[in-house]
């Protein structure tokens, strides 16, 4: 191996490149939504005296998560006017997306699920819907602050991008459930649309941070775009070549770049190990909440165990899950997350079995929970991260990404149905959510051969 190549084995170190903290504020942008269509809404819906099946089918907006690709090559060329020239497309696009969401809180502010159920999940959609719009940017912005052959910060930015996503998630859920119970103890009936106003307060906070992140010239960008369209309009002749070029590289190029890089078999194993590897997961996630609820804990207690604690939990073990993935190797480090990750909802199991809710039990699932999540998340992105083809980064990311998606929101959203069917037999559920890894790890199998080539690729680079 060159001296290059073992120069560019990450450490520790990598990750107080000032890139690093820009890459995290980017990924609590990303993650707060999250917050707010999961946690509060779960809870809000609960606590207005919504059904089990009635949650879990409202989750069916972060579907939208799983087709955002449709429109990402439009994000990708299109310009906000006015705002574009002045912050850069990328902050632009984000800037725009965040102004829906913040004035979309405060629409939540002044509704009821009980009398207007249909207007909050209206509303819930919009936000989820300019969130996972976002992402297609945030994803971009975050792969091109890092060179393409540092291949260690890249590494390091994939953890930096999931702590901060954890961060805003965990920290942002933390701070609504605490709010929420403050409020209610307070008496406060209108606890929830008081929190959703607090919460926009740090919306904005994000905001003014977001625009202290420099973005590389959008104008060669644009140019780059404009000399592949001329290209491709000059083989197609005349006619409407400008309107077909256009399309063509728009949308068809950075799909077509994808299967021809791979190949069609490997290209379909890859999709379906993006798809089902965090099936589990997310049927537990979509039911974490309720069942915490229904086991005996309360919001502060949620709060707590769930959130605060679970967040410096997944901060340590990102950056470790970082640094794992290089050492092992990302199908190595793949295997033994996404096995560790289902193993740990047995732990649920117990809690579910247990006489009486116990504090100690609920910590120690939490942690072990969060630990196993944070490692298989973060390599999970630097696996995506290897496969992009930095001609159409943000389309390409988009598309493996929101195929992820997919499996964790359409297939998950019957979460709630599938305890309903089980006699709320929360042990049994826990237990069928971790056979669900399974037909992942067969897919993955197959690419072994796959991965060994890019990470040597990566590593001579």
């Amino acid at each position: 191996m060159s001296d290059t190549a073992i120069q560019q084995r990450p450490s520790l170190g990598v990750y107080a490149d000032k890139r690093m903290l820009r890459i995290l504020l980017l990924g609590a942008i990303s993650g707060f939504p999250w917050v707010l269509i999961g946690s509060a809404l779960s809870l809000w819906l609960k606590e207005d005296g919504m059904s089990r099946s009635t949650i879990g089918f409202a989750s069916l907006i972060f579907g939208v998560y799983s087709i955002n690709f449709f429109w990402a090559p439009l994000i990708d060329r299109i310009r906000i006017p006015w705002l574009t020239e002045r912050v850069g497309q990328r902050k632009a696009w984000i800037l725009s997306l965040q102004f829906i969401i913040l004035v979309s809180v405060l629409l939540w502010s002044n509704l009821s699920p009980a009398e207007n159920l249909w207007l909050v999940i209206a509303v819930g959609l919009a936000i989820a819907i300019s969130s996972a719009s976002q992402d297609i940017t945030i994803d971009a912005l975050r792969i091109e602050q890092i060179g393409k052959n540092e291949t260690g910060s890249m590494a390091a930015g994939a953890a930096m991008a999931v702590v901060g996503w954890w961060t805003g998630y965990k920290l942002g859920g933390f701070i609504s459930l605490m709010l929420a119970d403050a409020l209610e103890q307070r008496g406060f009936e209108n606890y929830w649309q008081l929190t959703f106003q607090c919460l926009a307060v740090l919306i904005i906070i994000m905001n003014v941070l977001l625009l202290l992140i420099p973005e590389a010239s959008w104008r060669e960008r644009a140019k780059a775009q404009a000399d592949d369209q001329a290209m491709i309009g000059s083989a197609i002749g005349s006619g409407d070549r400008g309107l077909f070029a256009w399309i063509g590289t728009t949308i068809v190029a950075p799909f077509a770049s994808f299967f021809r890089q791979n190949g069609i078999k490997v290209a379909i194993a890859i999709l379906a190990f993006i798809f089902l590897f965090k099936i589990g997961e997310a049927f537990v996630g979509k039911m974490s909440i309720i069942f915490y609820k229904e086991v005996g804990f309360s919001k502060s207690d949620i709060a707590v165990y769930s959130k605060g604690l679970g967040w410096v939990v997944t901060v340590v073990f990102t950056l470790i899950g970082g640094w794992f993935a290089v050492k092992q190797g990302i199908v190595k480090a793949l295997f033994f997350a996404g096995i560790a990750m289902a193993a740990t909802n047995l732990m649920f199991s117990f809690m579910a079995w247990s006489s009486e809710p116990s504090a100690l039990l609920f910590a120690a699932a939490v942690l072990i929970d969060d630990v196993t999540a944070s490692i298989a998340t973060v390599i999970f992105v630097t696996f995506i991260s290897l496969l992009v083809d930095r001609t159409y980064t943000a389309t390409q990311y988009a598309l493996l990404a929101s195929l992820g998606t997919a499996g964790r929101t359409l297939l998950a959203s019957s979460s709630g149905a599938m305890v309903d069917a089980l006699d709320g037999d929360w042990g049994l559920f826990f237990i069928i959510t971790t056979l669900m890894v399974i037909p992942s790890l067969i897919a993955l199998w197959f690419l072994r051969d796959k991965f060994s080539s890019i990470e040597n690729d990566t590593a001579t680079a």
